[in-house]
């Protein structure tokens, strides 16, 4: 179901309390628990190529950008 059918079933169902909420219950979107979606970078919100070594969290491209400031250093 596309995020447009979505809103629209949604919309049809504010009448119907009832409705509504097992359509709700079984219908929406679930939370990410596990997997590259349910971790985003701290500093831009991007979910991939993540870094999470020493409690990071940072993509790859944010982690270029501070590297020196946290304390890293470039070996080749």
């Amino acid at each position: 179901m596309t995020t447009k059918d979505f809103k629209k079933v949604f919309k049809q169902l504010e009448a119907k309390p009832v409705k509504l909420k097992k359509y709700l219950k079984h219908n929406s979107p679930k939370k990410k628990k596990i997997g590259i979606g349910s971790r985003p970078c701290k500093v831009c919100g991007r979910y991939g190529a993540h870094i999470r070594s020493y409690g990071l969290h940072l993509c790859r491209m944010c982690f270029r950008e501070d590297a020196k400031k946290i304390g890293f250093k470039k070996f080749s």
